[in-house]
């Protein structure tokens, strides 16, 4: 089934909404709906203070999300003590980061020192760390300034942001409907203005699903560029970590910090040498000079028909942007079968040794995978990866001909978030969480880097995204690539990034 369980959701009231807004002053709303690299340039000539550009975030926040609750740990008060701190030292005209002063969100699922971090389950309901992930202590040491952290599936299980500790986080476009997951606070909370940039995490699609679900850029690197010091697995293409923002040039600076080599990176063995300063700023380019391949469902995997005319229309009035444009008969359709053996490996991995502290209201999604992964045969698992390696030489071909591949963001539209997936596609039985997901799944499997970019809205008027994937290990080539086809799609209405009516 579809729909959360019962005994998951009984008696909790999941969206929050209020009629009292507080009334933010129009300086305040001009200065959230500036870019982060322009509220840098701004901080650095001192047009801004730290302290006021961090309290538009704050009156941002306390007025939109008691509706979206996107975010579900406030740090206001130490954030105002760091954004003093961080005045004086702009002030003082001093060498300092890159992101000094800028309000940032951190996903639920990365620790952060002294500030609440659940993993949207009440089983860490009050865990407060003594120590900040490896991404959190990049994005400190550059200046970043924690706002507060954004909601979850439990344990970050899940294309739906929900969980019986703080509820759903609603799309920002359509309360009723699904911001994706599982980094869905996040996205949701930048389709907002609630904060400069926000941090993701992807296994399957969870920063690129609710970036196109709710108009913004998600960035799944090359696994081994953003170091993840707390994965279980010592090679793998998941538990990958990544920024959410309102834009490429936004993404860009974010994985200038998040991809830096520090002393935690070294508890990551797949963190390889690397600068990350390519990431920012992004040189411009031509998009006329561009060999771009189009896929509507990679070779055949579940794409619901509405996406496919959207996906049609939509790659049909921006082909004029290129010097080449075509359809091209890539196949990945075994790669979700892959994936899901592929994920029972990373699952018991992950969880033997915390299965006998989950009650019976664990998230079903984690509960379902965990039970399949000890009934897989490990020839399954050995077949899987032999078949990784082979989707992925075939698929590398592709970048001998083109520079990049582009398809749709999801295969389908966003759903109630009452559901934990869609039942149905063009009646077609959506048989797990997974498996109406093999748009983004398939390409964890192969491994290549994807930017996921806004282009215009649905049918049903929420925003309809884009995954554009480049060569391995050419990420910065990638992003450079996306933002001159970003810039070209905001000159075209139909095709520019939609914007929120939460986002004033």
């Amino acid at each position: 089934m579809g729909t959360w369980p019962i005994p998951y959701l009984k008696g909790r009231s999941l969206v929050r909404t209020t009629t009292d807004r507080k009334f933010m002053n129009q300086h305040q709303q001009a200065l959230i709906k500036l870019t982060a690299v322009q509220a840098t340039t701004a901080l650095r000539l001192r047009n801004i203070s730290a302290e006021e550009y961090l309290e538009a975030y704050i009156a941002q926040i306390e007025t939109v999300n008691p509706t979206i609750n996107a975010v579900v740990t406030k740090n206001f008060e130490r954030a105002r003590q760091e954004a003093s701190a961080a005045q004086k030292q702009l002030d003082r005209a001093r060498d300092h980061g890159a992101l000094l002063g800028l309000p940032i969100l951190i996903k639920d699922n990365q620790l952060t020192a002294g500030i609440r971090t659940t993993l949207g389950s009440k089983m860490y309901a009050g865990q407060i760390p003594a120590r900040d992930a490896g991404i959190v202590n990049r994005i400190r040491h550059a200046g970043g300034i924690i706002i507060g952290k954004t909601n979850i599936p439990e344990l970050s299980i899940g294309a739906n942001t929900v969980n019986t500790l703080f509820g759903a986080t609603c799309n920002p476009f359509a309360e009723s409907l699904t911001c994706g997951g599982s980094s869905g606070g996040s996205a949701a909370a930048i389709a907002s203005n609630m904060a400069a940039l926000a941090t993701g995490s992807d296994h399957g699609g969870s920063l690129r699903i609710p970036a196109s679900f709710c108009g913004v850029v998600g960035f799944r690197a090359t696994p081994g560029i953003v170091p993840n010091e707390e994965r279980t697995i010592t090679q793998t293409n998941y538990s990958l970590q990544g920024p959410i923002s309102r834009n490429i040039g936004d993404a860009g600076l974010l994985m200038s910090v998040i991809a830096q080599r520090d002393r935690s990176a070294l508890n990551d063995p797949m963190a390889f040498p690397f600068d990350s300063s390519q990431f920012s700023p992004l040189p411009d380019i031509d998009p006329g000079q561009l060999r771009v391949a189009y896929s509507e469902d990679l070779g055949g995997l579940t794409v619901s028909a509405q996406i496919r005319h959207l996906f049609r229309a939509k790659t049909a009035q921006m082909s004029h942007l290129f010097k080449l444009s075509e359809d091209h008969p890539i196949d990945l359709t075994e790669a979700p079968a892959a994936d899901w053996a592929l994920r029972q490996d990373v699952f018991a991995t992950q969880y033997y040794d915390q299965r006998d502290q989950w009650g019976k209201d664990m998230n079903p999604n984690v509960l379902s995978t965990y039970d399949a992964a000890l009934k897989t045969p490990l020839l399954d698992v050995a077949k899987a990866r032999r078949k990784q390696i082979e989707l992925y030489r075939e698929f590398s071909r592709i970048f001998d001909h083109f520079d990049l591949l582009i398809i749709p963001g999801v295969s389908v539209m966003p759903f109630p978030w009452s559901e934990m997936y869609p039942e149905q596609i063009d009646g077609e039985v959506v048989t797990n969480y997974m498996a109406w997901l093999g748009l983004s799944s398939s390409l964890t499997v192969i491994g290549h880097p994807v930017a996921a970019i806004p282009c215009g809205l649905d049918a049903q008027g929420t925003p309809f995204g884009l995954q554009l994937i480049g060569k391995p290990f050419e990420d910065a080539k990638l992003l450079t690539m996306a933002q001159a086809i970003e810039t070209a799609l905001n000159g075209i209405p139909a095709l520019s990034r939609p914007v929120s009516p939460y986002s004033y």
